[in-house]
Order: C-alpha cells, then structure tokens, then sequence
C-alpha cells in the first residue's frame, strides 16, 4: 500500500488525526503528508471532513429517513440530472444511485416526521421523472460509518433455552 493510499485510509478512521500523527504512523515526513493531503482535497478524493453523530443523544433529535425512489427517464432527462436537483435542498443528507428495485437511495433530515413528510410530498414527489417514493423512517442507528453506537454494556438479556 502507498503512502498516499495509507494516509487516506487512516483520515478515513480518524480525520482528526494530525500531520505528525499521520507521519508517524506511516513513516514519512510532515511536509510529504501535508502536500499528499492537499492533494487528496485538491483532486476531489477528499471532499471534507465531518463527525459521526449519535442523534439519540440529541435534544430535540432530528427525524431522519431513508426514502426509495423510482424514475422515468426520457431523451433530455439522465439519472445525473435527476440528482442534480435533488441534491441542491438542504434537507437531503445523502444521495446515491443503486441497483436493484428503485433508482435511488436518499437520505433526508428534518426536524419533525410532518416537516420530512412534506418534503417528500411537496419537492421530491412532484419532480416529473419520479414515479414513485417509498419513505423509511430511521428508528435507531446501530452502526455509521464503521462507528459502532450503544450504552458499552453487554446484552444483558437472559438467554432461553428448550
């Protein structure tokens, strides 16, 4: 693996990781990490740096959904455009094309169950090329971004046996 593909895997797990730490850890100078890092952001390899947010913790917690959306595409329309659309409003939080039953995958924030609601059924359903929206709200989160959530403590439960 190159030190390039090292750093990038290690800003991965931590992005908070400093140069000297990066340069230790893949042992190669400071000023090499610096310029492979502004590399990697010149490039678009790295598009930013965020945190990974247990929202059960948070007060009031934002409403978050995973919506399934089916297209029709014509002559003038591609996926790229569809996307491009959706990916301006500020409540969609994650957007990708997949395969399999529907198009889409978006994920969307808001404040309230009515306020996510509303969005699907007042921007996103009546862009012309969806012909379908299937809302999934998020209940709990286990798992994000290879971060594993929850109170530290074993299962606790009493196990049964015939």
């Amino acid at each position: 693996m190159s030190s390039r593909e090292e750093i990038l895997a290690l800003l991965r797990d931590n992005a908070r990781y400093t140069t000297d730490d990066l340069a230790r850890m893949t042992d190669t100078d400071e000023a090499t990490v610096e310029e492979t890092v502004a590399a990697l952001e010149e490039e678009g390899v790295i598009k930013g740096y965020q945190a990974i947010v247990d929202y059960s913790k948070l007060e009031p917690e934002p409403v978050r959904a995973a919506v399934e959306l089916n297209v029709t595409l014509d002559r003038e329309t591609g996926y790229d455009d569809i996307a491009q659309r959706l990916a301006k409003f500020p409540e969609v939080k994650g957007l990708r094309l997949v395969s399999g039953d529907f198009d889409f995958a978006l994920e969307v924030e808001g404040d309230s169950m009515s306020e996510v609601s509303r969005f699907i059924s007042e921007k996103v359903a009546p862009v012309p090329e969806i012909t379908q929206t299937v809302t999934h709200y998020v209940m709990e989160s286990y798992k994000e971004h290879g971060v594993e959530f929850g109170d530290g403590h074993d299962d606790d439960r009493l196990s049964v046996s015939p």
